[in-house]
């Protein structure tokens, strides 16, 4: 169990320490290998195979830890490229234990002992010794049954890194890496990060369901994550690159057949205040995108947003609606539905997508309104409204229509 753990951690540490060179790179776990570096183009720059091994003792040359890593990446190789191709993903091996002197781990390390020809002379020895374990006989015979040119090849692209830190340890080169700095709330933020990449995780490891799988994750969104984590203890505010205009009567126009417009009729808003709320809702979607798309949030963070923003208008909606009467006349329901509106404004306005942070008001409201305009979608999660009764009008198009 601890052996699964560390690798879901140490994929979160090669991520980290990836991130700072190549914000582009992804990672994706259990497909070629136990883990794997993307490029751009999603092509394998590199499988990874991770052994823990709580008894730090030496790496053998005949222990299943290695051959079996290598049948691994000779299975692997053999679907991902054409034999004679020259350039092979780097395929690295990270130990707990440590490399002997004098043994082939040593000359497939990536420091000045690193030498390929006598690594492969000892490989292939090794490999056709008659006596050695039968718990890695087939292994060993995979390797053999290589022509010595793929041989060569193979070796070439082998790291070996041994002596990785436990389990136990990894922690603070998990710190190093993110770039947390030590403070009295250093190892929360930590633990918060590991608990996203715990979720993120299971969905790179999910097989069946194609609703909650991702392919992969890349460097961007670890440090996004980091970002909203760090920023949360520090009150770091998100930046504003949107500038408030009034929308144009052509802008205003583009929103008549949406929902959002439809709703703020359904309660007799007057034109003006119309305009004024569509101006949040359209510079509020205008600065998420931008934030997502340049990586400052979480599509994560802005689903726990809008969570919380749900709740906001929920408790203004459940508390004017429960005076609501059978007799009540329209009119009367149109002004419960704008106090239930001018209460919701309230409340979101002082809600932070980055709790810690101060969010401008119109991000909150204009969200808000996002969510209005949701309102009779099946597809939707979040739906809320203005008017008491806009659950029943949102199911009648025939009504909407009219309206």
């Amino acid at each position: 169990m601890t052996g699964y753990l560390y690798q879901c951690e140490l994929a979160l540490l090669e991520l980290a320490r990836r991130s700072w060179q190549d914000p582009t790179v992804e990672v994706r776990m259990e497909l070629l290998d136990d883990i794997e570096f993307l490029d751009p183009d999603k092509k394998p720059r590199e499988l990874l195979q991770a052994k823990h091994r709580e008894a730090a003792g030496p790496l053998s040359e005949t222990g299943k830890d290695f051959w079996r890593s290598v049948a691994s990446w000779i299975d692997a190789l053999e679907n991902l490229s054409d034999p004679a191709d020259t350039t092979l993903p780097i395929l690295r091996l990270v130990s707990t234990q440590s490399a002997p002197p004098g043994t082939f781990f040593q000359y497939l390390s990536a420091g000045p002992d690193r030498d390929e020809t006598k690594a492969l002379e000892r490989m292939e020895r090794t490999a056709a010794d008659d006596e050695g374990p039968g718990t890695t006989a087939d292994d060993r015979e995979l390797f053999m049954k290589l022509t010595p040119a793929r041989r060569k090849q193979l070796v070439r692209a082998i790291t070996v890194n041994d002596a990785a830190p436990l389990m136990s340890d990894l922690d603070p080169s998990l710190a190093k890496e993110l770039g947390i700095t030590p403070s009295d709330h250093a190892q929360a933020a930590l633990d918060e990060i590991k608990g996203w990449w715990y979720g993120m995780a299971i969905k790179l490891l999910e097989r069946r369901n194609p609703q909650r799988m991702r392919a992969s994750v890349s460097a961007q969104e670890l440090m996004c994550r980091r970002d909203e984590v760090t920023g949360r203890y520090i009150g770091r505010n998100l930046p504003i690159t949107e500038t408030l205009r009034h929308l144009t009567q052509a802008e205003i126009a583009q929103y008549n057949d949406r929902m959002v417009v439809t709703q703020m009729r359904w309660i007799d808003l007057p034109d003006e205040e119309v305009a004024m709320h569509l101006r949040d809702y359209h510079y509020a979607r205008a600065q998420r995108s931008e934030w997502l798309r340049t990586f400052k949030i979480t599509p994560e963070r802005i689903d726990e947003y809008e969570g919380e923003l749900h709740y906001e208008w929920e408790n203004a909606f459940r508390r004017r609606t429960r005076r609501i009467r059978d007799d009540m006349s329209e009119e009367q329901r149109q002004t419960i539905g704008q106090e239930i509106l001018d209460a919701t404004m309230d409340r979101v306005a002082d809600t932070p997508l980055r709790p810690g942070s101060v969010t401008a008001p119109w991000i909150g409201t204009g969200s808000v309104h996002g969510l209005s305009d949701q309102a009779g979608s099946a597809e939707a999660d979040r739906q809320l409204g203005w008017h008491p009764d806009y659950r029943s009008r949102c199911n009648g198009p025939d009504e909407t229509q009219e309206q």
